[in-house]
């Protein structure tokens, strides 16, 4: 993920980290983290993105509501994803259909 955040900012490419994601990470403020997150836009949750998000739990039963906020986050700008866990964003895949998700444990 370092290497990847390093070569998408050299580019010019700015990643969009969902705040809830911020919250699931965040150990004590890593230094790394924080550095690698100040080269990010936190995308903070309003309501349409927690409806969304909602609505695809509803739809396929599932309750990991963070996992369907990355989903609709990225869905809303027709971004890549980025995981070490793409099993469980991968449950998502029938909802958000136009979502690539790259699992970086097999990168």
């Amino acid at each position: 993920m370092w290497a990847w955040h390093k070569r998408a900012t050299e580019r010019g490419d700015i990643p969009t980290v969902p705040a809830i994601v911020v919250a699931e990470t965040w150990r004590g403020g890593r230094s790394r983290l924080r550095e690698v997150l100040a080269a990010c836009e936190v995308e903070h949750m309003d309501e349409r993105l927690a409806r969304i998000a909602g609505e695809a739990l509803g739809s396929l039963r599932l309750d990991n509501a963070i996992d369907a906020v990355v989903m609709a986050s990225a869905a809303q700008r027709g971004d890549v994803v980025l995981t070490s866990d793409a099993g469980d964003l991968m449950r998502f895949a029938g909802y958000f259909r136009d979502i690539r998700v790259i699992d970086l444990a097999r990168s």
